[in-house]
């Protein structure tokens, strides 16, 4: 399979080649645009209860769409993501990430998609309990409104909330006011991430919900 991100970090799409034999799964709404003689399949991702849970718990589509390369030929597919903003890709070995929900486009067929479960912090920030969570071996490719930053983090970092895309399940996540109570609230920052241990997160630039905010009282 070949895979290339495109369209810089605004308006990124992921330009997909596939070899004879060779599948690739996505969200139901991420294909835009593929040759006619790829096939589509949709189903439930793991079955119908982990397909339900991973709806109603994760925040993301009940099916995922398979497509695959059954003639002697490469084919090729375009995918997006729905926002504009930046896509990467992340190759696993033998690793897992929990994902915020929407942030998960595509991957391999030898990913598996489940659910982890986020802690009540992440509730708290209206983030939801659990988060999908991808693992084993090689590529996804995920996306969220803005720029996305890859940080490691040792020791402690803060993030805004709504602003955490992805992070190694090992890290431990905390909320927390930004400063003072006074502080918090008046200068406009509210609840933040506290997050600590060792590992890697993949922070957005912007977020959907501070730019509903902003866009709200002008409307």
């Amino acid at each position: 399979m070949k895979a290339n991100i495109k369209g810089g970090h605004a308006f990124s799409y992921v330009e997909v080649e596939l070899a004879p034999g060779e599948s690739i799964m996505t969200e139901p709404d991420a294909m835009s645009s593929m040759d006619a003689s790829l096939d589509l399949t949709a189903r439930f991702n793991g079955g119908l209860i982990k397909g339900l849970l991973r709806k109603y718990l994760g925040g993301e589509s009940l099916f995922i769409s398979r497509f695959h390369n059954a003639t002697s030929t490469p084919r090729s597919m375009t995918i997006v993501q729905p926002t504009p903003g930046e896509i990467l890709c992340k190759e696993l070995n033998d690793e897992v990430y929990f994902m915020q929900p929407g942030a998960f486009l595509a991957c391999e067929e030898s990913v598996k998609i489940g659910l982890g479960f986020a802690g009540f912090a992440s509730w708290i920030a209206r983030e939801g309990l659990f988060r999908i969570k991808v693992s084993g071996h090689g590529k996804v490719w995920f996306g969220a409104y803005g720029a996305l930053l890859e940080k490691e983090v040792n020791g402690e970092y803060i993030v805004d909330t709504s602003h955490l895309v992805a992070y190694d399940p090992s890290l431990r996540l905390n909320l927390q006011l930004a400063g003072g109570l006074f502080s918090s609230f008046f200068g406009g920052e509210g609840l933040v991430t506290r997050v600590s241990g060792k590992g890697k997160i993949i922070i957005q630039t912007r977020s959907i919900s501070s730019l509903a905010g902003w866009l709200n009282p002008k409307l």
